[in-house]
């Protein structure tokens, strides 16, 4: 399918305006760049947004509650942003989240994890898996069931949910009902991970190489099965629903990905939003496929933790 004309010239438009892109601007100026994409939106109402802190040893790290209606224990969706790992937020995503737990039914826990270059790997990852740990030890509090856990994430986040699935097997952590994958990066081996031939359509390998160099310490981090989930054992992940759009440069990795699932005996649901771009599920006033994929979460999530 041709590219969606919305994306196409939302393409044009970074092209011919004089911003640089964000490899080439100091992480402050690239991380408030990115929270004006979303300043403004039009964003849904839910029954309650209530802000809390994890404790994760020394330090403490924000999440943001979202209920879609008032009373009862509802399950819960640990939502991780995306953004690249260096950039992102609550508040970049907060549309996304309150999206999702109107669709699902679910309540939607948001985390906003410690991002490099300030925090190297493994700090997101293990801040992310500390606050599924949380709710769970806090699930009488937060009114929801903690025998009804989802992880769900995009792009950075999309990466950050497949190591928390990881690690919750590893661990012997939580059980969780399924993972959601939006359009991940799903290795740092950039030959596999980065389709050139859709080089500028919303990403630069340079822009995600910028990304890896301010993530990790050492080129070993980056071969980490919690770095690079495309290259883990697989087997005992929860099912798991991925989502790709078509002119995304990192949407053949994601493909390889629901290949190895499927090969490791994980029930993998896929589905490629034709004439899409990276990102576009933070966009429904633009993409009415950002609606679709939105519903197609929502029934994933309502199959199995049950709110169906």
């Amino acid at each position: 399918m041709s590219l969606h004309p919305v994306a196409r010239q939302l393409l044009d438009d970074a092209a011919a305006s004089d911003q640089p892109n964000s490899h080439l601007l100091p992480v402050e100026v690239a991380r408030d760049n990115f929270e004006r994409m979303f300043a403004g939106m039009d964003v849904q109402e839910v029954a309650s947004v209530e802000e809390l802190v994890v404790a994760t040893g020394e330090e403490h790290i924000p999440v943001r509650l979202y209920r879609p209606r008032a009373g009862g224990v509802l399950p819960l969706v640990v939502y991780l942003h995306g953004g690249g790992w260096q950039m992102g937020s609550l508040a970049s995503h907060d549309g996304v989240c309150r999206a999702i737990a109107n669709e699902s039914g679910c309540a939607v826990l948001s985390v906003e994890y410690r991002r490099p270059p300030e925090a190297k790997f493994p700090t997101a990852p293990h801040d992310c898996y500390a606050a599924l740990v949380w709710a769970v030890d806090h699930a009488d509090q937060l009114a929801t069931d903690r025998t009804r856990i989802a992880v769900v994430g995009d792009s950075a986040g999309g990466n950050l949910a497949a190591a928390v699935s990881l690690l919750a097997r590893d661990d012997d952590g939580p059980e969780l009902a399924c993972q959601v994958l939006i359009y991940p990066a799903t290795t740092f081996d950039l030959d596999r991970g980065f389709d050139v031939e859709l080089e500028g359509y919303v990403l630069f390998r340079d822009e995600v190489q910028w990304h890896k160099d301010a993530y990790f310490s050492t080129p070993e981090d980056a071969k980490s099965d919690y770095a690079s989930p495309l290259d883990a054992d697989l087997s005992g992940l929860p099912a798991t629903f991925v989502l790709t759009a078509e002119y995304d440069p990192l949407g053949k990795a994601g493909l390889a990905l629901v290949e190895r699932l499927r090969s490791q005996g994980v029930p993998t649901e896929h589905r490629q939003y034709d004439g899409m771009i990276h990102g576009f599920v933070q966009f429904p006033d633009l993409f009415d496929d950002a609606t679709v994929a939105i519903g197609d979460i929502g029934a994933f999530l309502q199959r199995h933790v049950g709110t169906a």
